[in-house]
């Protein structure tokens, strides 16, 4: 069983920056796939980014590339998730996810664990 949870976030201006933090309690976080998906109110959940095991590859949305940066440290099990350049339509629940196996999938049906979210305003 995988325990994460998320941090950071809050309310931030149209252009400005904040970081996500997701800590987990697996004692194997290497062996995880590890990623940030959101969900705003009345929309479905979308993926934001995901990071490999060994944090060498990550694949990011459209519609974050560029901005958003992905990042882990294994041996504080933690992933992050670096917020730049932000929008109004970023705001929503950000959500951490881990799942078994390497492959980099985008859907939320692949992820096994999840965290509780983290609420991001972004204000004009």
């Amino acid at each position: 069983q995988v325990q994460l949870v998320e941090s950071g976030g809050g309310l931030v201006q149209a252009g400005g920056s904040t970081r996500l933090s997701c800590a987990a309690s697996a004692r194997a976080f290497s062996t995880y796939v590890m990623a940030w998906f959101r969900q705003a109110p009345g929309k479905e959940r979308e993926f934001v980014a995901v990071i490999s095991r060994s944090g060498g590859s990550t694949v990011y949305a459209d519609s974050v590339t560029g901005r958003f940066t992905i990042s882990r440290d294994n041996p504080k099990n933690t992933v992050y998730l670096q917020m730049n350049s932000l929008k109004q339509e970023d705001t929503a629940v950000y959500y951490c996810a881990a799942r078994n196996g390497f492959q980099l999938q985008r859907g939320p049906l692949e992820y096994d664990y999840w965290g509780q979210g983290t609420q991001v305003t972004v204000s004009a």
